[in-house]
C-alpha cells in the first residue's frame, strides 16, 4: 500500500512538472509567435500613469493582440510588468507580443522624423515640424525670433535665422519647441568648428557675417560644385565696396512675397536690398548647409565680379 501511494504521488509530480512546463513551453511559444496584424505598422501610445492592464486592455481594442490573459501571464513571470515605459511605440507587422514587451520595457520610443532642407528658412521649416507631429509653427517662430532666447543660446544676432541647421531630426511626439531648436542650434554648433572661427577671424569677418554670405551662396547656387565661385565672386564685391545685387536678399526683406519680384521691389529701399545697400544685409536670409559655409569661408580665387 505504502509502495503504491510513493508510485502514485511520483506520477502525479510528474504530471504536474509536465502540465506547468508544458503551460510555460506555450506562454512562450505565444509570446515568440509573430502577430497577424491587419495594418503593416501601428503606433501605440502608453500614456504616462497608465498601468498594465489598462496597456493590455487598449493592445486588445486595437486588434493588436488576441490574448491579453496569455501577455499578462507572460510579463509576469519575466518581471516585465510593471517596468514598461511611457511613450509611442511603432510595431510593424511581423512583431511577437514578446518583442513588443521588450520593446515598452526598454522604453524603445517611435521617434518622430523631420528634415529641413538647406536654404529654409524659420517660416519654412516652422509647419514642416509640426506636421512630423511636434511643436507648434507659430510657437517654432516666436522662439526662433525671439531675441532674448538667441542670446541666451550663445547666437549674437537678433533671431536665430541662419543658425538652425539643414539636417534630419528624430524627436519624440509633442517634443517642446526650446528641445528642438536647441538642437538644431547644437549641430550648428557642432559643424561650425574651432578651426573655421579661426578661418572667418582670418578674412576679418565675424560668425555672423560668414552664416549671412553663406545664407546668400546658399539661395544663389543652382549647381552645388559653383558654391566657392559664386563666393568668390560676393567676396570681390565686399572688398571693393560694391552692392552684391542678389534678388534672395531683396525676396526676404519682402512682407508675404508673392513670388513675383518686381522692378519697384528692386528700387525700394531696405536693409536687404543689396541693390541699394553695400555690404552684406543684417543678417541670414535662410539656413545654410556645411557646404555653403564652407564656400563662404574659403572662396575660390578669381577676380570675378559677375
Amino acid at each position: 500500500m505504502k509502495r503504491f501511494f510513493i508510485i502514485s504521488f511520483f506520477l502525479v509530480t510528474v504530471f504536474v512538472a509536465w502540465a506547468i512546463i508544458w503551460f510555460l513551453k506555450g506562454l512562450e511559444n505565444y509570446a515568440a509567435m509573430p502577430l497577424s496584424l491587419q495594418k503593416q505598422e501601428y503606433i501605440f501610445t502608453i500614456k504616462p500613469g497608465e498601468d498594465f492592464d489598462t496597456v493590455l486592455k487598449k493592445l486588445k481594442a486595437q486588434k493588436i493582440i488576441k490574448n491579453p490573459l496569455k501577455l499578462k501571464l507572460f510579463a509576469i513571470i519575466h518581471g516585465y510588468d510593471n517596468k514598461i515605459r511611457a511613450g509611442e511605440y511603432l510595431i510593424s507587422k511581423g512583431a511577437t507580443p514578446g518583442a513588443i514587451l521588450k520593446m515598452m520595457v526598454a522604453g524603445k520610443i517611435y521617434l518622430r522624423k523631420f528634415t529641413i532642407p538647406e536654404g529654409f528658412t524659420i517660416k519654412q521649416m516652422a509647419p514642416v515640424i509640426e506636421k512630423a507631429g511636434l511643436c507648434k509653427a507659430e510657437d517654432f517662430i516666436k522662439l526662433a525670433t525671439d531675441p532674448e532666447f538667441a542670446q541666451k543660446q550663445g547666437i549674437n544676432a537678433p533671431t536665430l535665422e541662419g543658425y538652425l541647421f539643414p539636417d534630419t531630426y528624430f524627436f519624440a511626439k509633442n517634443t517642446d519647441c526650446r528641445t528642438i531648436i536647441k538642437s538644431m542650434i547644437r549641430r550648428f554648433k557642432d559643424v561650425f568648428t574651432a578651426g573655421w572661427k579661426k578661418r572667418a577671424g582670418e578674412l576679418n569677418m565675424s560668425i555672423h557675417e560668414i552664416v549671412t554670405l553663406a545664407s546668400i551662396i546658399e539661395k544663389e547656387t543652382g549647381i552645388p560644385g559653383e558654391r566657392p565661385l559664386i563666393s568668390s565672386v560676393f567676396h570681390n564685391r565686399l572688398k571693393l565696396k560694391m552692392p552684391l545685387q542678389t534678388d534672395p536678399t531683396v525676396i526676404y526683406g519682402i512682407k508675404n512675397f508673392n513670388g513675383n519680384l518686381t522692378k519697384k521691389d528692386l528700387e525700394t529701399k531696405s536693409p536687404y536690398n543689396t541693390y541699394k545697400i553695400k555690404g552684406l544685409p543684417p543678417g541670414p536670409i535662410a539656413s545654410p548647409g556645411k557646404e555653403s559655409l564652407k564656400a563662404a569661408l574659403w572662396p575660390a580665387k578669381t577676380k570675378y565680379l559677375y
